[in-house]
């Protein structure tokens, strides 16, 4: 299952990392990153500063992905990265200034996560030589926030699926679409086409066929519509909302999970198939062209498939032996095509 995630910045000023926090904590979110060698955030005591986002984090169930550079030392006043454990810091992204030595040493010590977007793949082997622990070492992208300088979805995917093939879990950025951070306040993506938009599309596509394994927001906040995206994501399923006839209302009632082994055509409710041992019986109707985002139920002529529930992907012809009961609204339209292999939906009312 995916995991998801959001960004905190010691900048952002404590009470309003509080509020943040306690969303995302509403929201089953367990993971945050912050960085602690962007110039912006060097002011004022460092230590103390985080020291209270940890323990904030740490009593909302909050794990805190703490980037590290050369800088990270004098900001802090410590001797080495280790004495971070002092600060109760378990997982660390490592950046430009560390050595393969350093990082495999580190990888006893902490979780460490490299940098996806830069560090050669190739070295990775040289990296189990050296003893590190590879079941401890994970991979987080950078986020670009200097407008067309993010990285292709294709070359996300192609990295992220090298990746894996050393068991190594991937980590990438989405923008948000509430307050954007600065200084240029453009946003904050891994992937440059997922800089203005859509946020939950966005983390469907990042996580989906970018092959990212962690969705995480970049910037400092989002609207409530995504905080309310991404409860349901943490829960396992996308939420559409559409149209449906009231005689059908009991379709909204559950999370319904398209089949494992997913057609291109339909997504297919795994549960739905239930309602007809349970008495329901669904006459045949007059079935027109099914439009992509139709939701239709097959009828007693779909003999054993009476009662299944079924999505349109894409422009169907008519089938005889469904009933056309409701519409998928066109603004969560594209969510269908990541409604894949076991994944979850509810189908909520129109707002």
């Amino acid at each position: 299952m995916k995991q998801y995630g959001i960004s905190l910045y010691l900048g952002t000023g404590p009470e309003k990392n509080r509020a943040i926090v306690q969303k995302a904590r509403k929201a089953g979110i367990s993971l945050a990153f912050t960085s602690l060698h962007i110039p912006e955030e060097a002011d004022g005591d460092m230590g103390a500063k985080i020291r209270d986002l940890l323990n904030l984090c740490k009593s909302s169930g909050i794990s805190l992905m703490v980037d590290v550079g050369p800088r990270t030392l004098g900001l802090l006043g410590l001797k080495s990265i280790d004495q971070l454990a002092d600060f109760s810091v378990g997982r660390i992204r490592v950046d430009y200034g560390f050595s393969l030595q350093e990082i495999a040493r580190l990888s006893h010590r902490f979780q460490v996560i490299f940098n996806a977007s830069t560090f050669p793949q190739a070295k990775i082997p040289e990296l189990e030589r050296l003893g590190a622990d590879l079941s401890r070492l994970g991979a987080c992208h950078n986020f670009y926030p200097k407008p067309l300088t993010g990285l292709s979805a294709e070359r996300t995917r192609r990295i992220d699926e090298n990746l894996h093939r050393f068991g190594i879990q991937t980590m990438a950025f989405v923008a948000g679409d509430g307050v954007l951070r600065g200084p240029l306040h453009e946003g904050l993506p891994t992937v440059e086409a997922h800089r203005r938009g859509d946020v939950l599309l966005h983390l469907l596509e990042l996580t989906g066929p970018c092959a990212a394994d962690v969705g995480m927001i970049g910037d400092i906040d989002v609207s409530p519509k995504t905080w309310s995206a991404l409860s349901a994501l943490v829960q396992g399923y996308v939420p559409l909302h559409a149209k449906i006839e009231p005689e059908y209302a009991f379709l909204r009632d559950i999370v319904h999970h398209d089949r494992p082994d997913s057609s291109e055509y339909v997504i297919r409710s795994q549960e739905s198939r239930r309602y007809v041992s349970q008495g329901k019986s669904f006459p045949p109707k007059p079935c027109p062209e099914r439009k992509k985002g139709s939701v239709s139920v097959g009828n007693q002529d779909y003999l054993r498939y009476s009662g299944e529930m079924e999505i349109a992907r894409a422009d169907l012809p008519p089938e005889k032996r469904v009933n056309i009961v409701g519409q998928v609204s066109p603004e969560d339209v594209p969510y269908l095509p990541y409604i894949t292999d076991g994944m979850g939906f509810r189908l909520l009312p129109e707002a």
